[in-house]
């Protein structure tokens, strides 16, 4: 089996979506897929790929202790965040997706979009979110 973890380091989420996946992963016998996408990526970007790659190594360090088959993962493809996550679950073969989710105005949601509601009404496989 293997799970997908939407992540995003430095938010309040980020550890407890990590507990969640060691949770899952253990009693499922999983592999867990760490994921951080972002929209785009050029050389003046150098600096938040570099952070964005150290919060995945970080992430990671928490499934090595546990000794949870884990991989890191890194998109810059340009396109929609919910639209990458859901096309990477499905290229990736993925069970499960476990994200986060923000409460939001219904007007919030209308002009910003949301990228958990595109993964939950769009992915191949359940969604599990967490406030």
């Amino acid at each position: 089996m293997k799970l997908l973890v939407g992540y995003k380091s430095g938010t309040n989420q980020a550890e407890n979506l990590l507990e969640l996946a060691i949770k899952r992963a253990q009693l499922f016998n999983a592999t867990v897929l760490i994921v951080t996408i972002m929209a785009e990526g050029m050389e003046k970007d150098q600096e938040l790929i570099n952070e964005a790659q150290a919060g995945l190594e970080t992430a990671k360090t928490h499934f090595d202790k546990k000794k949870i088959p884990c991989e890191t993962h890194l998109l810059i493809r340009g396109i929609d965040p919910g639209d990458d996550l859901v096309n990477f679950a499905k290229e990736s073969q993925v069970d499960e997706i476990i994200i986060g989710v923000k409460n939001r105005t219904k007007v919030g949601k209308l002009l910003l979009g949301s990228t958990a509601q595109a993964v939950v009404l769009n992915a191949h496989c359940p969604v599990v979110t967490m406030k």
